[in-house]
């Protein structure tokens, strides 16, 4: 396996600033950010994990530490990027952007320097068609607040070779990240293929009066949204049997939404400008306090799940 010693991030925005953090966990490893803009990297990554300070999760000594393994540069040429071993992009969501991020990085960087994408639904075969060394490319995709959720999907490009994904994929153990290998390039990967057959049937639901959104949430957070964490489908359909799960998908799963595309519900509120929290209302009503309560309340509920504080 291919020795990392120097990681760099491309994009320093939030994502970018809780990966290096979360990278820079490792003392075997330092961590350089690259932005075009010249960003205050240290003080986003404070400001970032203050609640982890907050709840004792995090000493204000070993922040400093990590801290002092992260630098930042916004000189593309700078020894920063061509030194780096193991190289993973946050840039915008953008095709065009990230090709040509990775473009610039391949005429910079060793031979065999490693690639990652972090990007949560674009696809790495094509991030990385224009590549010579494709073979050295995967997707990362970090799960928003990369800091605290520990999900990372790597996902192999029609290109990536086995020693390259199962060093990401160890990398990323090393930083204490919990990697999953999806061996093909397919739309939304593993975790946001099953998220959003969830939201498609959730948003029928309400589209067809059968509940309101509000009550579409509480169905799944005081129901199998509990045991979630704990048991996962597959082993739940192996638990109950399934010769059990054959008979009920017989059952239901002609009545299920299978549309191909977003829903009229959706799309009218989409046009309306009704985009949910940035408006004050969605699905749901919300007003900027309630907006800010629920997102302090996912933090304070992820912080609670891994650390129990």
């Amino acid at each position: 396996m291919k020795e990392i010693k120097n990681i760099l991030i491309c994009g320093a925005g939030m994502m970018g600033k809780n990966i290096a953090f979360v990278m820079a966990s490792n003392p075997a490893y330092q961590v350089a950010l690259y932005d075009i803009n010249p960003t205050d990297v240290a003080a986003g990554i404070r400001i970032n994990t203050e609640k982890l300070i907050e709840k004792g999760v995090l000493a204000e000594s070993e922040l400093d530490e990590r801290l002092s393994r992260i630098s930042f540069t916004d000189d593309i040429d700078s020894s920063r990027v061509s030194s780096a071993d193991f190289v993973i992009e946050a840039v915008f969501e953008d095709m065009k952007v990230k090709q040509e991020t990775f473009a610039k990085l391949e005429a910079r960087c060793s031979a065999d320097t490693i690639f990652c994408t972090n990007s949560s639904v674009m696809s790495p075969s094509q991030i990385s068609e224009h590549l010579q060394h494709r073979e050295r490319f995967v997707g990362t995709h970090f799960w928003n607040p990369g800091h605290l959720i520990p999900l990372v999907e790597v996902v192999k490009s029609d290109a990536s070779s086995d020693e390259v994904a199962e060093t990401v994929m160890e990398v990323l153990r090393s930083a204490g990240k919990k990697p999953v290998l999806c061996k093909k390039d397919v739309p939304g990967f593993i975790a946001n293929r099953m998220q959003h057959a969830l939201w498609r049937e959730a948003i029928s639901i309400v589209e067809n009066g059968i509940a309101d959104a509000a009550t579409v949430d509480e169905a799944v957070r005081y129901s199998f949204g509990l045991r979630l964490p704990q048991l996962g489908p597959m082993e739940n359909a192996d638990m109950v049997g399934t010769d059990l799960t054959y008979n009920i998908h017989d059952y239901i799963l002609k009545d299920l939404e299978d549309s191909h595309k977003p829903s009229k519900l959706l799309a009218g509120l989409k046009e309306a400008g009704k985009t949910g929290f940035k408006t004050g209302e969605g699905f749901q009503s919300w007003t900027p306090e309630q907006a800010a309560a629920s997102n302090a309340a996912l933090n304070e509920y992820l912080i609670w799940m891994l650390y129990q504080k």
